[in-house]
């Protein structure tokens, strides 16, 4: 993800306000109707496909955005803080397509990338299976081995947009070993089911996808024999979760605005809620909360802009603490607003859903707080480990 930066801070500007006036006409009003329709409706889809957001990590040879870390991070803020469905098509879109741009040959890019750049085509990431999550080594998908072809058997589930996507990066085992491989919405032996009734980001269309032999050519595959999982998954998945952490970002900064609105309009005793100190102690946790989560996604965007061997831990901690602290923000905003927050009326029990499901994709808290213990044992800290100055541009 080592696109291109802003030249100036205005132009930076420039960007950040064209995405703002974007989400503020076209998500924020339509973010109550995509968590209680389960859907995202197909106008705004049309909107995001000819946005060019939905494609801003791309590199800009193939028609992406070519944007680097910090614009892309500060962009998935401003969705996040609007509606995190939204913004997960965002995420998969860019993560499957990151995939095959950073590992796939100089055919497959040519092939897929113009059309994922453009928007006419959506991909999904195709790993969860049931009970086995994420995790890579409970992988039940088989792929047999059929000369020039790849004939795949198994069922994924919790696809985020798999209900829409026209391409799947698909995760199996060929004679025991991992393997990717791109397949085509309209492969023959391919089903795809919606999932309904989730508990968080309900507008993501999410699907359980069924391959009953499905054949692939073998130009399909993404990677070496082998690598699919360590290597293809792993790359995809650290886009993923840089993506995710500066969605929670954007969660905090809403629960925050809302917080303190209703506080200061709401009266409580013949004052306004905010006087009251508890209330205000959860405002100044709430504050510091989006400072400190903030500066932390920053951190790790600075380290990828410069491919920096500590980004791929530095971004599992913002996403480990932005997830658990959108979670608690969200909590929060939803004791103040009282009654009113359990009700349709507000947002603040959407958030508190969709918070709560950041910390489960893209790597549970658990799975995050074993790889931090290591990476904290590496003691990556101190006067030593700071990045270098001119790292510090677009504070």
């Amino acid at each position: 993800m080592n696109g291109t930066a802003f030249a100036t801070d205005d132009e930076l500007a420039d960007y950040l306000a064209a995405v703002t006036t974007f989400v503020d006409e076209h998500v924020a009003p339509r973010a109550r109707e995509v968590d209680e329709s389960e859907t995202t409706p197909s106008a705004l889809l049309a909107a995001l496909r000819g946005s060019g957001y939905l494609s801003a990590a791309l590199p800009a040879e193939w028609g992406g955005g070519g944007v680097d870390p910090i614009p892309y991070g500060l962009a998935m803020e401003e969705f996040g803080r609007a509606c995190s469905s939204v913004r997960s098509l965002l995420t998969v879109h860019n993560m499957s397509s990151q995939a095959i741009f950073r590992i796939g040959t100089p055919e497959q890019r040519a092939r897929w990338l113009p059309a994922l750049c453009s928007g006419d085509a959506v991909i999904a990431f195709a790993l969860t299976e049931e009970r086995g999550g994420s995790s890579a080594e409970r992988v039940r998908t088989v792929v047999r081995d059929c000369g020039n072809e790849y004939e795949l058997t198994g069922i994924k589930k919790w696809i985020t947009y798999g209900q829409i996507a026209d391409l799947f990066l698909v995760f199996g085992r060929c004679d025991g070993r991992p393997i990717s491989l791109i397949v085509e919405r309209n492969a023959p032996g391919l089903s795809v089911s919606p999932i309904k009734s989730v508990f968080g980001t309900r507008g993501s269309l999410l699907a359980e996808l069924r391959f009953d032999g499905v054949r692939v050519h073998k130009s399909h595959q993404i990677g070496a024999l082998g690598a699919g999982f360590n290597f293809v998954a792993n790359t995809a998945i650290d886009h993923g979760r840089f993506s995710v952490a500066w969605g929670c970002v954007g969660i905090i900064r809403a629960c925050l605005d809302a917080s303190l609105t209703y506080t200061g309009n709401r009266d409580q005793g013949d004052q306004p809620l905010s006087s009251h100190q508890l209330v205000r102690r959860l405002l100044a946790d709430m504050l510091v909360s989006y400072r400190a989560t903030r500066e932390v996604c920053l951190h790790a965007a600075r380290l990828r802009r410069h491919r920096d061997p500590r980004a791929v831990n530095e971004t599992s901690l913002a996403k480990y603490l932005a997830s658990t602290s959108a979670s608690k923000a969200a909590t929060d905003a939803l004791h103040l607003h009282g009654a009113d927050g359990c009700s349709a009326d507000f947002p603040v029990a959407r958030w508190l859903r969709d918070a709560n499901v950041m910390r489960i994709i893209e790597g549970t808290d658990e799975i995050h707080q074993i790889a931090l213990a290591n990476y904290a044992l590496q003691r990556p800290y101190g006067p030593s480990k700071v990045v270098r100055e001119n790292d510090w541009k677009y504070r």
